[in-house]
């Protein structure tokens, strides 16, 4: 059994009624109770967690090193500017999956920059909620050390 956290930034608790023609209908609790029976069909646990303030994303991070065996997580516009947020993924030991619901280089140009994509292990950027699924695909495969050329 693998226990991961998913980690959502500001404004993601407006889901479901924020620019909906961009970021859809589906809510974040839609989206927390889908990874929850996601992980749990495989045996697997997740913790939820959304904050629209950057302090609180960076102490959930910091005690989230040897807990949890991976973490997926929507910065929201942190990951444009935030380098304290990058510098906590750096300084863990947890493997982070960035997830953005929306295609950020098909959008502003300020968007197109994530100042946290060097210190995660990977990016999923605009296949709407799904890229969540993906994200926690991709952790339970690396938590129990398989790849898929079937090297460790």
């Amino acid at each position: 059994m693998a226990k991961f956290l998913l980690l959502n930034g500001p404004n993601l608790n407006m889901l479901g009624q924020r620019e909906v023609s961009i970021y859809g209908a589906t809510t974040l609790k839609d989206i927390e109770d889908h990874l929850t029976t996601l992980a749990g069909n495989c045996g697997d646990e997740i913790d939820c967690f959304q904050s629209n303030h950057e302090g609180e994303l960076i102490d959930k991070l910091h005690a989230a090193n040897q807990v949890y065996d991976g973490i997926v997580f929507n910065p929201g516009a942190f990951t444009h500017y935030s380098y304290a947020i990058r510098d906590a993924i750096a300084s863990i030991t947890v493997p982070t999956v960035e997830v953005h619901i929306s295609n950020i280089h098909k959008r502003e140009e300020f968007r197109h920059t994530s100042v946290l994509a060097a210190v995660t292990v990977g990016q999923i950027v605009g296949l709407g909620v799904y890229g969540y699924d993906l994200a926690l695909l991709a952790l339970q495969q690396i938590s129990r050390g398989e790849s898929r050329n079937g090297k460790n």
